[in-house]
């Protein structure tokens, strides 16, 4: 007897010291009950009736922007579609007369170009204040000759740029067989995807006309700017990327000869890979880029737009990854229904509600629904495991990632699904194992995918290109191995911790590869190490703290800026943000610093922050598909974590736990 009123004594002072925080904080303790109340109201009110939780994927304009011009391409222009489009992309341009990649930052020349063209296509007055302003940004910046080898791509199709100015992307380069040290297979699978498209339109060289006034001569500051490339060699003459700008000047030469003898069979080949990796939705990959290259591949290949392919493919961009309003159109870069949904279910058991709650065990239903068992990509390296995974879309079955995975399978471990799961989580389990890299670490989407050579190729200057292992990915797949049961001893464990040692950065802090930035990565890995039995007194564990009180934010809150992909000095640096701040707790709260002021300030600021109907405002963008070159507002983040991270300050203070639906304090 006299143990257990020592146990209600310590966890009764250990609430009272808490509150005392909370009050310090200027929050009344009530306050946080009723914050988690709202915020899982308001989650809950967001659910589709089919049990999945999704929302807006935002991106820059070149989503908009592109599809105006795919459509002027394929013959499908669509008027006040059309209007709408140029409305989106107007209410975008920022101050300076450019468009950022992310909200509040500086205007991007590809971007801005790529805008400015699709604008002058859909009938702006060229002479308008808007196109006044983003022509002058664009020569202030070197002209378009400074865009990306992407958007001179799309200036390509419209008789814009000339085609042979482009690096050679012969479509042989698909029959290079896997032992090559330069094949399809060694490009990430979203550069895969799109480069197979690609490898067509380069072949075929099509150019579709434009409206009259809608060329862009002005953009160019010399006449030649439209008929050459900026590369430049590098000092070492012997260097891959010398050898690589020699190789491109001899597959020009080549491509002037009429003899093509395997030019058929390339286009065979690219043509039924195009074909066979469209998925049910009518995407490829799940993601825009390859989706709209692929179409205009295939018109380049004779089909018309009535065939079913073509006409499946349209109808999804039309429907599945459409946002339009009365004023407005653009399409999204991707969707997130799974990725949402595991986090949302996660986010909702922790702000306490139930595991057998009915709107969270259909959740559970619909993820086990969307389990992939057929054969990817990833078998090319793969090829001796049986499939079993998730992805991030309604529909990607060629690319189930770990990333999804290993959250899927935190989430469905916190419900109450009676059994239900029918052998996914061993089948994930394995598929996850033989899916982590010689390093230790796990990507996304592939193993081992890590040849830098490839990024050396004269064309491949649009973004990642590679799929490599991240500390985030990493540390979400080592959090569920060990919440599966996985011991200290498992060698896929202590290969994961060895890649996270090494990774840790000099001032304490992880790099976040798919979430802005150093926050988010130690938001992903101080929980994964707590879970893996790491103590909060580790040096390592306790520099990581300290960077985190060293960049919160006056009011409370944690923020950073997609800039400190740039600029490394900015990391830990920008506005609070509700996503950061909550990721910034769930890594102090791993490392059992619930009762500090750092954490009851971060607390305070969620609370004091959510709005009236329980969410949080958030228009900056706080997650990453390509850094530097390409950001994503989640609009659900701003829901989600922090419930998450609230729920379990709540929880640790009353000493709590949820990992096991059996053994649930909420039920």
């Amino acid at each position: 007897m006299s143990s257990l009123a020592d146990d209600r004594t310590t966890a009764a002072e250990t609430v009272a010291a808490a509150d005392a925080l909370l009050r310090e904080a200027r929050l009344p303790a009530g306050d946080l009950d009723e914050a988690l109340r709202r915020g899982a109201a308001h989650l809950l009110s967001m659910q589709a009736a089919e049990g999945y939780w999704w929302a807006e994927l935002e991106s820059n304009v070149t989503m908009a922007a592109e599809h105006l011009l795919l459509e002027r391409f394929l013959g499908i222009s669509h008027a006040e579609r059309q209007q709408k489009i140029c409305r989106y992309i107007l209410d975008k341009q920022g101050a300076d007369g450019g468009w950022p990649v992310y909200y509040g930052g500086p205007g991007d020349i590809s971007v801005t170009v790529e805008a400015y063209f699709a604008l002058k296509v859909g009938g702006v007055d060229p002479q308008s204040p808007a196109i006044t302003r983003a022509r002058d940004f664009v020569r202030a910046h070197g002209g378009a000759r400074r865009a990306r080898i992407f958007t001179k791509i799309w200036l390509a199709l419209f008789g814009q740029f000339d085609w042979e100015a482009l690096p050679a992307m012969p479509p042989e380069a698909i029959l290079l067989p896997e032992r090559s040290p330069v094949n399809i297979y060694e490009f990430a699978s979203w550069a895969r995807a799109t480069m197979v498209a690609i490898l067509v339109i380069w072949s075929k060289k099509p150019v579709a006309s434009v409206p009259a006034g809608a060329a862009i001569d002005e953009l160019y500051l010399r006449e030649e700017d439209r008929r050459e490339l900026d590369l430049r060699r590098e000092r070492n003459p012997f260097s891959w990327r010398n050898v690589f700008l020699a190789t491109d000047r001899l597959l020009k030469l080549a491509e002037r000869s009429p003899w093509k003898p395997l030019r058929k069979r390339a286009l065979r080949t690219c043509e039924a890979w195009i074909v066979d990796h469209q998925e049910e939705d009518g995407s490829w990959g799940g993601i825009q880029p390859p989706w709209v290259y692929s179409l205009i591949a295939l018109k380049c290949l004779g089909y018309a737009n009535d065939h079913p392919v073509m006409r499946k493919g349209v109808d999804g961009l039309l429907t599945e990854f459409a946002l339009e309003t009365e004023e407005t159109f653009t399409v999204q870069p991707c969707l997130s229904p799974i990725w949402d949904t595991a986090l949302a279910v996660t986010g909702l058991r922790e702000a306490g509600v139930p595991a057998d709650e009915p709107s969270l065990v259909r959740a559970g239903q619909w993820l086990l629904d969307k389990e992939i068992r057929a054969r990817g990509d990833w078998c090319v390296k793969v090829k001796d495991t049986p499939p079993g995974g998730w992805a991030f879309e309604f529909f990607n079955d060629k690319y189930p990632d770990t990333d999804d995975t290993a959250e899927v399978l935190i989430a469905l471990r916190l419900l109450n699904l009676s059994g239900r799961g029918g052998g996914a989580e061993q089948r994930a389990r394995r598929w996850l194992l033989a899916m982590q890299s010689r390093n230790g670490g796990w990507a996304a989407f592939d193993v081992d995918n890590t040849k830098r050579l490839v990024t050396r190729i004269a064309f491949c200057d649009f973004g990642a290109t590679l799929d490599p292992p991240s500390e985030d990915v990493t540390a979400h797949v080592l959090e569920w191995l060990m919440l599966g049961g996985a011991g200290s001893g498992d060698p896929a464990v202590r290969r994961a911790l060895r890649y996270l040692w090494r990774t840790q950065e000099r001032d304490g802090s992880w790099f976040g590869r798919w979430g802005v930035n150093y926050v988010y990565g130690l938001g992903a890995v101080l929980p994964a190490l707590a879970a893996a039995g790491i103590r909060p007194s580790h040096r390592r564990m306790r520099r990581a703290v300290q960077w985190l009180e060293r960049h919160q934010n006056a009011d409370g809150g944690w923020g950073e800026s997609c800039a400190s992909y740039d600029d490394p000095s900015l990391r830990g640096q920008g506005p609070s943000t509700a996503s950061q701040t909550a990721w910034a707790l769930l890594a102090l709260l791993a490392a059992n610093r619930a009762d500090s002021r750092a954490v009851a300030r971060g607390v305070a600021y969620l609370v004091s922050t959510q709005q009236a109907d329980g969410h949080w405002e958030e228009p900056e963008f706080t997650g990453t598909g390509f850094p530097r070159d390409f950001m994503l507002n989640y609009h659900l983040y701003r829901d989600y974590w922090p419930l998450w991270a609230l729920g379990r300050y709540r929880r640790l203070r009353l000493g709590q736990t949820i990992h096991r639906p059996g053994d649930d304090p909420w039920s």
